[in-house]
C-alpha cells in the first residue's frame, strides 16, 4: 500500500468527517431548544453521543481487526450521513435523541479505524507523523466546520444538518472508490483466531498511556466547556472573539500535528514528545488565568493548544507500536478513554467554575502534572517489563 496515496485520502476522509460533525455544533443548542429541550435535555444530547463513542469504540477497532479497516469505515462514516438526515427530519425531541444515539453508535467506528490504518500503512519510524496528520484533519474540521455551520443556519436551523449529511455521503463515495483496504487478508486471519479479550489489551505497562489519554481529555474538554464564560468574564469578550480565538488555537495545534509532530518523534522519540507537550500545555494552563485581553487570550490559548496537540499523535503512535492486540483494538480502547474524557470533562470543568472561575484551569495544571507522573510511572514500569521478558 503505498502511503504517500493513502494519506491524503484519509485526511480529506477525517476532514470531512469532523466538518460534518463540527456545521452542527453551533446550530444544535437553538435547534434542540426549538423543539423544547431544556438546558439539561441539551446537555444530555451532547453526552449521549460521547457516550455510545465510548461504549462502541473497542467493539469497532476489534472488528475492522478481523474483517479489514474499509468495510467498517464505509459504516461508520454512512451512519454519520444517516444521523444528519435525520436529525434534519426531526419534528420533536425524541427524534434528535435517537439521530444522536444512532449516530454515536455506528460513527464510533470512524476515529479507531482511520488510526488502525494509520498504524497498518506506516512505519515505525513514520508513526508519529501519520498520527500527526490525522490529528491535523480533525483540528481543521473542527475549524471550517463550525464556521461553515453559522452560515447555513442563517438560511434555517436544518440547513446545516442537511449540509453535513451529504458532506460525509461525498466522504462515503470518497471511501469506497479511492481508498484501497489496508489490512491483507492473511493479517485478518490471524487476528480473527487470536480473539484478545479487551482487557489483555490494558495489561502491562500500555494501560498507563490510556489512563493518561484520559486525563488529557478530561482537562482539554473542561477548557472548551468553561473558557467562554471565563473570558467574558476576565477579558469582556463575546461569543465572535470567542470564534476566533478557538479558532487561532485549533490552527495552532493542526499545524504542529501536520507538520511538527513527526518530525519531533522521528528526532526523539514519542516519549520526549508526551513529557514536551504535557509540560507546555501545564504552562498554558498556567498563563491562561492571566488573560485580560483578546490578545493575551489568543496567546496563552495557543500555547496551550500547541502542547496538548502533539500529545494524542504521539500517545496513538506509541500505543500502536507497543500493544499486542491489533491496531483496531488499541485505537478503539484509545477512542474509549478520550470520550470518557469528554463526557467527564465539561460537567466537571461547569462545576468547578461555579466555586471559582479559576479552578478549572488550576486543576488543568494539577491533571498535567499528575499526566506528567503517570508516563515516567510508564517509562519505569517499561524497563521493568522489557528486563523480566528478556
Amino acid at each position: 500500500m503505498e502511503t504517500k496515496r493513502a494519506l491524503p485520502i484519509l485526511f480529506a476522509v477525517m476532514f470531512f468527517v469532523m466538518v460534518g460533525f463540527g456545521i452542527i455544533i453551533p446550530v444544535l443548542p437553538f435547534y434542540a431548544e426549538h423543539m423544547g429541550a431544556s438546558p439539561a435535555e441539551l446537555g444530555l444530547l451532547m453526552a449521549v453521543y460521547s457516550l455510545m463513542q465510548l461504549l462502541f469504540s473497542p467493539m469497532w477497532g476489534r472488528i475492522s481487526d478481523r474483517i479489514g479497516r474499509k468495510p467498517v469505515m464505509m459504516i461508520g462514516i454512512f451512519g454519520l450521513a444517516l444521523s444528519f438526515f435525520m436529525m434534519a427530519l426531526s419534528s420533536q425531541l425524541w427524534m434528535l435523541f435517537a439521530a444522536r444515539i444512532i449516530g454515536g453508535f455506528l460513527s464510533s467506528a470512524n476515529m479507531p479505524t482511520v488510526m488502525a490504518y494509520v498504524a497498518d500503512i506506516t512505519t515505525d519510524e513514520d508513526r508519529g507523523k501519520g498520527m500527526g496528520i490525522i490529528g491535523a484533519s480533525i483540528g481543521l474540521g473542527f475549524i471550517f466546520g463550525p464556521a461553515i455551520g453559522g452560515i447555513f443556519s442563517k438560511t434555517s436551523l436544518s440547513m446545516p444538518f442537511y449540509v453535513a449529511g451529504i458532506s460525509s455521503l461525498f466522504t462515503f463515495v470518497l471511501v469506497m472508490f479511492i481508498l484501497k483496504e489496508s489490512l491483507p487478508k492473511e493479517v485478518r486471519g490471524e487476528q480473527a483466531q487470536k480473539k484478545v479479550s479487551i482487557f489483555r489489551a490494558l495489561q502491562g505497562p500500555v494501560s498507563v498511556l490510556y489512563i493518561m489519554q484520559f486525563f488529557t481529555s478530561v482537562s482539554l474538554a473542561g477548557l472548551e466547556a468553561t473558557f467562554a464564560y471565563f473570558a467574558a468574564k476576565t477579558a469582556g469578550l463575546g461569543t465572535v472573539e470567542l470564534g476566533y480565538l478557538f479558532m487561532i488555537m485549533g490552527l495552532a495545534g493542526a499545524i504542529v500535528q501536520g507538520g511538527l509532530v513527526g518530525r519531533l518523534t522521528k528526532k526523539y522519540g514519542e516519549g520526549a514528545v508526551i513529557q514536551g507537550g504535557i509540560i507546555v500545555s501545564t504552562i498554558g494552563f498556567a498563563l491562561i488565568l492571566l488573560v485580560d485581553s483578546f490578545t493575551t487570550a489568543a496567546i496563552y490559548l495557543t500555547i496551550f493548544g500547541i502542547g496538548n496537540g502533539v500529545i494524542r499523535p504521539s500517545v496513538s503512535a506509541l500505543l500502536t507500536k507497543k500493544s499486542m492486540t491489533g491496531h483496531g483494538s488499541t485505537t478503539g480502547l484509545l477512542s474509549s478513554f478520550d470520550s470518557l474524557g469528554r463526557i467527564i470533562g465539561p460537567p466537571l470543568g461547569g462545576w468547578l467554575f461555579s466555586i471559582t472561575i479559576g479552578l478549572p484551569y488550576i486543576s488543568g495544571m494539577i491533571i498535567s502534572v499528575l499526566a506528567f507522573i503517570l508516563y515516567q510511572l510508564y517509562k519505569g514500569k517499561a524497563r521493568h517489563y522489557k528486563s523480566m521478558s528478556s
